[in-house]
């Protein structure tokens, strides 16, 4: 008989839970300032600089501080380190595509911060 418990351990042997990133959207990041995050944002503009100012799936507006590796696509997720309550220093940048169920993705969000944040690592 083959212990669920021992192929789980199994399956998570290569991943990182040390320091999770908790979804969020903009007026969720307010509440995990200095903590790990991620979000995904609707790119409006880019700086060149470092800077990139994006609209979160709660409709507001989201300043994500850091280099992106490449090109960025419409809809980019983020993760990185919460330094204010509207801007994201990035550590991971991956672009998600042209087009997203923004509506669902912050659903997800509220789910992750609520009764079943539990279910989040």
């Amino acid at each position: 008989m083959l212990s669920i418990k021992s192929s789980a351990s199994k399956s998570n042997r290569g991943m990182d839970t040390s320091n999770p990133a908790v979804f969020v959207n903009a007026e969720l990041l307010r509440l995990h300032m200095g903590r790990r995050v991620r979000a995904v944002i609707q790119v409006m503009r880019s700086d060149g600089g470092g800077t990139v100012i994006g609209r979160s799936t709660d409709d507001q507006q989201i300043v994500v501080k850091g280099n992106p590796p490449g090109p960025l696509t419409t809809f980019v997720e983020v993760i990185g380190i919460a330094d204010s309550n509207q801007s994201i220093r990035a550590e991971i940048w991956s672009n998600f595509g042209d087009t997203l169920d923004t509506y669902s993705y912050n659903r997800v969000c509220l789910l992750a911060n609520g009764d079943y944040k539990h279910l989040f690592i």
